[in-house]
C-alpha cells in the first residue's frame, strides 16, 4: 500500500535484495547500518574464502545476527556461492531447512573474490536442474569474463552467450539477474517469462561513466558491473520507475576502505547503505513517480521470492536537504559513503 499526502509517504519497510556485509571488522560496523534502513537482505557469499556449503551460510549468518542489536528485527537471507563442485544435495538441504533463499553464481574472475567461480557452465547444469525442480533461485552476476569482450559489452555478451542457453536448458529455473546496467538486459527482462526478474542499483539508477572518468577518474564511482552510457542509465530508470513487478531494489551495496578504493588497483563497490532511500525518493520524485517507490523498494521483490512483504512500514518527509555522512569509520579504515551529485530531499523516519 501507498498513501501520498503532500510532502509525506509512507511505505512498507523496504528490502534490499543484493548486499554486501563482508566478515569480521567491516561487518561489525555496515551491518547495523542496513538493519536499521531495511527489513531483509539477499546477503553476498563472496567472502574469502567464499560462502559454499549450507554450514558455512549458517555459521555466517550466526556472525551477522552477533554484530547487530538484541531488538533487530532485521532477516538477513543467506546464499551459497555456486562453484563447479558444489553439492547439489547440500544446497536442497539449505533451502529445505531456511538457511539459504538462493544460490549465486560468479563468473570467474567477474568481481570481488570471484576466483572461484564458475568457468565451465556445463559441469553446474545437473546443480541448476536440481535447483529448478525445488525452486532454488539461483542469483547471477551477468558478466563474461572473456579478456576480448569490452567490459562496457560484458553484460550483453553474457545474456547471449550464457543465459539465454542456461534458461533454454533449463527453463524452469528461477533466475535474478543482479546490478543489470544496460537497455540489453530491461529488454530481456521484458520479453522474458515471468521466472526471470532483475534487480536494480541505487547508484546505476544516479551515475553513468562520465561520472567515473570525465574530468579525471572518480574512484568512489568505480564498480562492477561497470556504469554505461547515458542511454542505459535511462533505461534502467524507466526499468524502475514503472511499476514493472520484475524489476527491484538490489543495493550492492559493497563497502571497501578507502585505502582499499584509492590505490592503482583499486577495489569496485559503491557503498550506498545509509543513503540509499533517500537518493531512490529523489529519483522518483523528480520523475513524478512516486507512487511507484513502495513496488521498487518494498513488494516486487518479496513478490518473486514467495515471501510476504514486511509488516513494518517507513515515512519518508519531503524538506530541507538531508545530510548524511560521507564517510563511516571502522576498525579497518574509513569508508566512503555514495555521493549522489545532488542534494537530497527525502528524509526517512
Amino acid at each position: 500500500m501507498i498513501k501520498q499526502r503532500l510532502d509525506r509517504i509512507i511505505i512498507r519497510q523496504p528490502d534490499d535484495w543484493h548486499l554486501h556485509l563482508r566478515d569480521g571488522a567491516m561487518m561489525q560496523a555496515v551491518a547495523p547500518l542496513s538493519a536499521a534502513r531495511f527489513g531483509r537482505a539477499i546477503i553476498m557469499p563472496n567472502l574469502s574464502p567464499p560462502v559454499v556449503t549450507g554450514a558455512q551460510a549458517s555459521a555466517y549468518r550466526d556472525r551477522i545476527m552477533a554484530s547487530l542489536p538484541a531488538e533487530t528485527n532485521f532477516r538477513p537471507l543467506m546464499t551459497c556461492y555456486l562453484t563447479e563442485d558444489s553439492d547439489a544435495d547440500d544446497l536442497a538441504a539449505a533451502y529445505r531447512n531456511d538457511i539459504i533463499t538462493a544460490v549465486k553464481l560468479y563468473p570467474a574472475g567477474s568481481t570481488t573474490n570471484s576466483a572461484s567461480g564458475i568457468a565451465n557452465f556445463d559441469k553446474i547444469r545437473p546443480i541448476l536442474e536440481r535447483m529448478a525442480d525445488i525452486g532454488l533461485p539461483l542469483c547471477v552476476h551477468g558478466e563474461v569474463t572473456d579478456p576480448d569482450v569490452d567490459i562496457f559489452d560484458r553484460e550483453a555478451v553474457f545474456i547471449d552467450k550464457v543465459l539465454k542457453p542456461i534458461r533454454k536448458k533449463v527453463p524452469d529455473l528461477k533466475v535474478i539477474m543482479e546490478h543489470i546496467t544496460t537497455t540489453d538486459a530491461v529488454d530481456y527482462v521484458r520479453d522474458s517469462r515471468s521466472n526471470l526478474a532483475a534487480t536494480i542499483t541505487t547508484h546505476h539508477l544516479i551515475i553513468n561513466r562520465n561520472h567515473i572518468l570525465a574530468g579525471g577518474i572518480k574512484p568512489h564511482y568505480y564498480c562492477l558491473p561497470v556504469a554505461k552510457r547515458e542511454k542505459h542509465r535511462i533505461a534502467l530508470v524507466q526499468a524502475a520507475i514503472s511499476g514493472d513487478k520484475r524489476f527491484f531494489l538490489g543495493t550492492d551495496s559493497a563497502p571497501h576502505t578507502d585505502s582499499n578504493k584509492l590505490q592503482s588497483c583499486g577495489c569496485a563497490g559503491c557503498f550506498t547503505a545509509i543513503n540509499t532511500i533517500s537518493c531512490l525518493a529523489e529519483v522518483f520524485d523528480v520523475a513524478g513517480k512516486m507512487d511507484k517507490l513502495e513496488s521498487f523498494t518494498s513488494l516486487a521483490g518479496p513478490r518473486f521470492y514467495d515471501l510476504a512483504p514486511n509488516k513494518g512500514f517507513v515515512t519518508l518527509t519531503r524538506g530541507d536537504v538531508v545530510v548524511h555522512p560521507d564517510h563511516i569509520n571502522t576498525a579497518d579504515g574509513p569508508i566512503t559513503v555514495f555521493d549522489p551529485g545532488f542534494p537530497l530531499h527525502w528524509r526517512v523516519e
